[in-house]
């Protein structure tokens, strides 16, 4: 009989114990290719987030918070500055962008190459409920929010119309041609309904901005400011810096520095959880040695046939490796297995609103891993079983 027959013979008749170190061979490989999913499901969201989100650039104003206290007693803090960007600062936001883009790429044209789209945010109720109302230039808006879609009725076509999210409409039970009032003085009619985005426009009604400022007393202000730069590799940390030194009582933030900012928490999170799968790897590791050095003491006996007849000490380890090759397969195959569902269980409550795929190229990973995990832990209990000596095992009848 060939060796590698008599190591699956032998496996088969100590079903348990195989099991046993397979298991723990498994439990290691599924947390790590678990790990290495979600992370792949949360890195494409922030990328898929941030290929979805048109504006380079966000102006919003420029506010801080003051603690206030009486001695050591906090009681609690204010906000300082206007909850408003007014609108004669958008010529300056616009000049200064598109100066800083034409300046970095050496560009001699006078036309804008930056879309700029203000937004007025104002809270106000709906048949008794709070509702969130966005005034926005229609034209400039559909330029950065490539993604809009409208699913019922049509876009924007005249002033006094309204947009609304599909979730505002089901909640308000709001439906094309209706009339909506806004703030008692003025009236818009619901000329579409967006497709859905899984954002907080879904929730939103929007208004062409001077309907809304007139409507609720706010002319000549706006709530944030998005900016695109229509060019690649525009230069938006350049742009943001020159409007924050250059323009007082707004902030501009670059929509690539809060990706990175994002992508850095990622990092940190998954280094957290690699190394929980690091701890696992060396308790899984243990167990694969604990099963097998179980398995010397109940193989004494046959091993030491196998010396009696003239095995040599390089067989004996051969045969061990043998059976932590089978183990390191069997458990990498059901560790990418039980891993892939792992992610799938874990990954949206870690990662809210991502979507899970199953990741091939981790098979393989999964079956070196394994595989060298069963490897190493086998190299003990296979020189274990070398020292046995003939008399030992006749000892053990």
């Amino acid at each position: 009989m060939k060796l590698h027959q008599l190591i699956l013979k032998d496996m088969l008749r100590r079903k348990k114990r195989v099991l046993y170190a397979t298991l723990g061979v498994v439990i290691a490989s599924m947390t790590v290719v678990g790990i290495l999913t979600v992370s792949v499901a949360g890195r494409d969201r922030i990328y898929g987030q941030l290929e979805k989100y048109g504006a380079n650039l966000s102006v919003v104003p420029a506010t801080r918070s003051l603690t206030t206290g009486l001695g050591d007693l906090t009681l609690g803090s204010v906000t300082l500055g206007e909850n408003y960007i007014t609108e004669d600062k958008i010529p300056l936001i616009r000049k200064m962008a598109d100066g800083e883009i034409k300046r970095s790429l050496n560009l001699d044209t006078p036309d804008n190459i930056a879309v700029i789209a203000p937004q007025l945010l104002v809270q106000g109720e709906l048949k008794g409920i709070p509702v969130i109302f966005a005034g926005i230039d229609p034209q400039e808006t559909t330029v950065i929010k490539t993604w809009w879609e409208v699913t019922r009725g049509k876009y924007f076509d005249g002033e006094e119309q309204a947009v609304i999210g599909p979730l505002a409409a089901e909640l308000l039970k709001i439906d094309i041609g209706d009339t909506i009032v806004l703030n008692n003085s003025s009236e818009v009619t619901v000329v579409g309904i967006l497709d859905e985005t899984g954002s907080n426009e879904d929730y939103q009604v929007f208004i062409p901005l001077p309907v809304l400022q007139r409507s609720f007393n706010k002319e000549g202000l706006v709530s944030i400011i998005d900016i695109r730069a229509l060019c690649t590799a525009c230069p938006v940390e350049i742009i943001a810096d020159a409007i924050n030194n250059n323009i007082s009582g707004v902030r501009a933030v670059a929509v690539k520095q809060v990706a990175a900012t994002e992508m850095g928490m990622l990092e940190k999170i998954n280094n957290f959880m690699l190394a929980l799968a690091g701890i696992t790897l060396m308790v899984g590791g243990f167990g694969v040695v604990n099963a097998l050095m179980a398995s010397v003491h109940q193989r004494i006996k046959d091993i030491g046939i196998m010396r009696a007849v003239g095995a040599s000490r390089n067989q004996i380890i051969k045969a061990f490796m043998y059976e932590a090759l089978i183990i390191g397969l069997l458990g990498g195959i059901l560790g990418y297995a039980a891993g892939t569902l792992l992610a799938y269980a874990i990954g949206p409550l870690i990662f809210e609103g991502s979507s899970i795929v199953v990741v091939a190229q981790y098979l393989p990973l999964s079956i070196v891993l394994a595989v060298v995990l069963a490897t190493a832990a086998t190299l003990y209990p296979a020189f274990s079983a070398t020292r046995i000596r003939v008399a030992d095992s006749f000892r053990s009848l």
